[in-house]
């Protein structure tokens, strides 16, 4: 028997919501920001792990981000790392500190880094999507097992319904707010 639990549903869409907020943290606008190293994974004792793992990063200037890695033999990985990460940083090494510097972003690369938050932002529609035809299938299970009798079948579909116009609303103001960011110049 199928399970409806509006919770549960909130709390998935919530998920999808989280998992963008992280990806967006992910994509660089014009200033340094911890988090944009965190998608970076660094190959380190025969496993690849997330810098965070291996290194302090901190930002010391707006357009700098530094990363004091701990162990003396990662500090190549690292570095590695960050430059083949594919977010177009070139980090220079001075000892155990990596220097990240950030440069100034393109017209070409803003626009390309729109299109990925457009991206981004769609995945996070169609998870919330898949999370609503889950409440509605178990909705329709229900009645159909009379569990719930049809007006309540409506008012609860109703209910997913409204949820899933929210947080639909949320994902767009998310992304409509990065997208400012990484346009502003």
């Amino acid at each position: 028997m199928a399970e409806y639990n509006e919770k549960d549903l909130k709390q998935r869409m919530n998920g999808a919501l989280d998992a963008l907020k992280r990806e967006f943290a992910g994509l660089r606008t014009g200033r340094a920001s911890a988090s944009m190293l965190d998608p970076v994974q660094v190959e380190a004792y025969g496993a690849k792990m997330p810098l965070n793992q291996v290194a302090t990063v901190n930002v010391p200037e707006p357009r700098l981000i530094t990363v004091q890695v701990w162990d003396n033999s990662q500090v190549q990985a690292v570095e590695k790392a960050i430059r083949d990460s594919g977010l177009g940083l070139n980090p220079a090494v001075e000892g155990q500190v990596i220097r990240v510097p950030v440069p100034d972003l393109s017209e070409e690369r803003r626009k390309e880094l729109t299109k990925v938050a457009g991206k981004y932002t769609e995945e996070a529609k169609v998870s919330v999507r898949n999370v609503r035809r889950d409440g509605m299938e178990a909705l329709k299970e229900m009645e159909k097992d009379k569990d719930i009798s049809e007006d309540d079948h409506h008012r609860m579909a109703d209910t997913v319904q409204k949820l899933t116009d929210d947080f639909v609303k949320q994902i767009d103001d998310l992304y409509h707010a990065k997208e400012k960011d990484i346009l502003q110049v």
